[in-house]
């Protein structure tokens, strides 16, 4: 691993040579400079926090990739077949260590960049420590989910309960014996309802706004992220048509328990941002009622959740399960390249007009994968790159 301390010397005494500055040092950051790296570039990784992979090693215990170990390997260094199919969050962290070690990438940890502000024919970015970077290309891999989100429902401070973000969940052992309401039936809410069930709390409620789409991690061998990657190959209506029948049979009608089919199509909703549930023991939980899903929160009244459909509970623990957000705003808002719903409005090669040489990766959850689709952004935006600093030069 990269000493952050001598990394820290080599920012003051080498940043003039750089071809790129890679904004985060998670996967997408990684494969993004490991792929620079390959086209003969020089690139160094900023992370703000102290050890690469900070997001990976901040998840929940159980959590494993939903993607198959040979369709999520980076760019350069295949996922040793010791991790199994399937790999678990402390053997993606050693993965990572092993992917910068292998590509002797440059890292420097402790570091946050506060903003990119063009200079000249390329970039400026001033961080911590007073340091300015500079570089003719910039690779923003902050990361899909940087920052907790929690909802501001009504009344949400008069409740004298533990209410926490998923973020900060690690395991059920906090939890054994207590009422937990999990809020948000998305991958995460669904795996930790499923673990706080089989870790001994005393009752588990799942609150659903918008019944997901679930189907099977994998169904006679035949892994969901296959067919995620042709389903991007076909068009949306196509999908959204064919999906139902799959999901009919490979998994349950949940109806009766609360969960029904939802109305809206697969592929449809994927390209909203909604991701599929990949079924880790979801169904089981639900079907044999471990896992009660009841309406969404409206609100809090002290020890009472207000559900929408008028239904009032009193859990002990509320798990928001609700999402992130991509904190892009104070780094690049001032460049006009954050759609709305602050989403970088390119990604992975392209770059608007009015910003060429800045490259956005990992900041999309697509069915085919997101490890997948980032190792495939890296060598884009390499090549990309790669052109950028022949014109700088």
């Amino acid at each position: 691993m990269v000493d952050p301390t001598t990394a820290t010397d080599r920012v003051r005494a080498t940043a003039a040579a750089l071809d790129a500055v890679v904004i985060g040092a998670g996967p997408g950051g990684l494969a993004a400079a490991a792929a620079l790296r390959q086209q003969g570039l020089r690139a160094l990784v900023v992370e703000r926090d102290e050890q690469l992979g900070a997001s990976w090693r901040g998840h929940y215990d159980r959590l494993h990739l939903h993607t198959t170990r040979r369709l999520s390997a980076l760019p350069g260094l295949p996922i040793p077949r010791r991790y199994g199919r399937w790999v678990g969050r402390d053997d993606v962290v050693r993965y990572l260590e092993e992917y910068a070690d292998h590509h002797e990438l440059e890292i420097t940890t402790g570091i946050e960049v506060r903003r990119v502000e063009r200079s000249g024919a390329g970039w400026e970015l001033p961080a911590t420590g007073g340091r300015v970077l500079t570089a003719p290309a910039i690779v923003v891999a902050t990361g899909h989910n940087h920052s907790p989100h929690i909802p501001d429902w009504p009344g949400r401070e008069t409740f004298p309960g533990d209410l926490l973000h998923a973020a900060h969940y690690r395991n059920a052992a906090p939890y054994t014996g207590r009422d937990v309401l999990v809020v948000g039936v998305g991958n995460t809410g669904a795996e930790i309802a499923v673990d706080l069930a089989e870790g001994g709390a005393a009752r588990v409620r799942l609150a659903v706004r918008t019944p997901p789409h679930i189907l099977r991690r994998s169904t006679l061998g035949w892994p969901a992220q296959a067919s995620g990657i042709v389903c991007r190959r076909l068009p949306t209506r196509l999908v959204d048509r064919i999906a139902p029948y799959v999901e009919r049979a490979a998994v349950p009608d949940l109806s009766e328990f609360g969960l029904p089919r939802p109305g809206t199509g697969l592929y449809s909703r994927v390209l909203d941002g909604a991701i599929p549930v990949q079924d880790v023991g979801l169904v089981a939980a639900v079907r044999s009622r471990r896992v009660e899903p009841v309406a969404a929160v409206a609100g809090f009244d002290g020890e009472k959740v207000r559900l929408a459909d008028g239904e009032e509970i009193r859990p002990e623990v509320v798990i928001a399960a609700t999402g992130y957000r991509r904190g892009l705003e104070p780094l690049v808002g001032h460049l006009g390249v954050l759609d709305g719903r602050g989403r970088p409005v390119v990604h992975g090669a392209r770059t608007p007009p009015e910003t060429p040489g800045l490259y956005f990766t990992g900041f999309t959850n697509p069915i085919s994968g997101m490890f997948r689709e980032m190792a495939i952004d890296a060598r884009r935006i390499a090549r990309a790159a790669a052109r950028t600093a022949a014109r700088a030069r």
